[in-house]
């Protein structure tokens, strides 16, 4: 890339002044943020000892504390009332008899199905299970849904809209394809069957009458009798040729309440103070499985934690010696990502400081591996930028900015393509800043063997890579700090081309 042309738009852009005039106190600051404190804090987090940091549990609580702890000797401020912490108010459901019985095939859970929807039922209901396909006006036209279990297909989509509208037409429940392949399935399976008796973590909601079964593609063809491939075509425009089946099935739930908080350290700006960045990771992860390994979740989100404490360490020693970020900073450390973001969400529905005044989120989930992409690579510096265009279009060409100046990564933006079926802006902390309008940044390493596996352990974090990542959002996050125009708001969540 040629920095003369990237200096050239940054001027036209208003970037450049202000970030040039800055650069030595920058590197000075960024310099700080160290493989050693970077392996210290995470080989601490991450430990067996932690046993996965589970939302709600002792080891989850003594992370926290060591989160605030480290934000109190920073000198950084609390900012709930005097607290670093922002409690959470979640409940542990348990669904402690979940049956599925289609003709005469007994499913057993969290191997044959993975149970992902909602109710409470003491006595078991009996239905047809039909099939619908995909979820259209031309197909809810030729199928009869009320009243009954649903089967659909929504590999690579978002579905839990497409549930929503399939019970919105009168739907008892419904048995869903989400993904293709019995081996991605399994894995979901035996995550689940790990997780099997500590509870699902929610918020207390009333209960919502919403079976929702999730199998296989090949388990789908089974159920109807009818070859997987037969069925993704009937999915598509004829899916009354697929014939009903008898189905009985029971959910009787318990709720417990569970104890979580967010943490969050301050940093008060000057002259533009009441503007606030946020800069956030999730500190938790999924606790230990069936047989006592530990998810020690060492990427998935140490690393981003530790970056967040490391970035919030640079700033508070540039704040004692005199320079103070223009906005405000608070540094988020949020509970219960894995549980579908729950401590982002309750922040963004009860927010310490106004979201009209939050000019960005920066938020920090993975950085610490090489992806599958990434690993024969020849160049394996990267790191992929994640919505940075989607709210502002100003955003992701200041990250560039500061990328081309500082730590010349690769940008890799595939992730933000329309058609990718991860859809990973909609799927960490990040989007409950988004929903609000509020335009983010999420930095990602990707997926790779140890994703949610026993196996996400400290010893196989790329340090030296994981810092350059940790400086490159130092930059990016000073720049938005001291910047005078605060970002615009010029674009939508609605993914487009391009």
């Amino acid at each position: 890339m040629n920095k003369g042309l990237i200096l050239c738009g940054a001027m036209a852009f208003g970037l450049a002044t202000t970030i040039l005039a800055q650069t030595p106190a920058q590197l000075k600051y960024a310099n700080t943020i160290t493989v050693e404190d970077l392996t210290k804090h995470l080989t601490y987090l991450a430990s067996d000892e932690m046993k996965g940091r589970d939302t709600g549990s002792e080891e989850g609580k003594i992370a926290a504390n060591y989160l605030a702890d480290f934000y109190k000797n920073l000198g950084l401020s609390a900012p709930v009332n005097g607290s670093y912490f922002q409690n959470v108010p979640l409940v542990s459901t348990n669904f402690s008899k979940v049956t599925l019985q289609i003709g005469k095939t007994k499913l057993v859970e969290n191997q044959d199905f993975v149970f992902t929807g909602d109710g409470n039922m003491a006595k078991a209901a009996k239905s047809e299970l039909v099939f619908l396909g995909l979820v259209s006006d031309e197909n809810l036209a030729k199928v009869d849904v009320k009243g009954k279990l649903v089967g659909i297909w929504a590999a690579g989509v978002r579905s839990n809209d497409l549930i929503s509208t399939v019970m919105d037409a009168g739907a008892a429940g419904v048995v869903i394809v989400t993904m293709e392949g019995q081996a991605n399935f399994d894995r979901i399976a035996n995550r689940y069957k790990s997780l099997a008796g500590k509870g699902r973590i929610g918020f207390d909601k009333a209960t919502d009458q919403r079976p929702v079964f999730m199998v296989s593609s090949d388990k789908m063809g089974q159920l109807f009798a009818t070859p997987v491939e037969t069925l993704k075509e009937a999915a598509k425009t004829s899916p009354e040729t697929i014939a009903a089946q008898k189905a009985t099935y029971q959910v009787v739930k318990t709720k417990t309440p569970v104890e979580a908080v967010n943490v969050m350290g301050f940093l008060e700006g000057t002259d533009k103070k009441e503007e606030v960045l946020v800069i956030s990771s999730h500190y938790d992860h999924v606790g230990v499985a069936s047989d006592g390994d530990a998810f020690n979740g060492a990427d998935d989100d140490g690393s981003g934690t530790v970056s967040v404490m490391e970035i919030a360490e640079a700033f508070a020693l540039a704040a004692k010696e005199g320079l103070k970020p223009r906005r405000s900073i608070l540094f988020l450390n949020v509970t219960g990502e894995e549980k579908g973001l729950l401590g982002s969400e309750y922040y963004s529905e009860n927010p310490v400081f106004p979201l009209a005044n939050t000019v960005n989120n920066i938020n920090i989930d993975m950085v610490g591996r090489i992806d599958y992409e990434y690993q024969k690579a020849e160049n394996k510096d990267y790191v992929y930028v994640i919505g940075s265009e989607m709210l502002s279009s100003h955003l992701k060409k200041i990250n560039e900015y500061n990328n081309i100046t500082y730590t010349n990564l690769i940008l890799d933006y595939r992730y933000d393509a329309a058609d990718d079926p991860n859809r990973f802006y909609y799927r960490s902390d990040h989007y409950n800043f988004a929903k609000h309008n509020i335009p983010v940044i999420f930095f990602f390493n990707g997926v790779h063997d140890d994703y949610h596996q026993v196996t996400d352990t400290v010893d196989k974090i790329e340090f030296p890579l994981m810092a350059k990542r940790a400086h490159l959002i130092f930059h990016t996050a000073w720049d938005l700090a001291n910047r005078e125009q605060r970002t615009p708001v010029d674009g939508t969540n609605t993914r487009t081309e391009r």
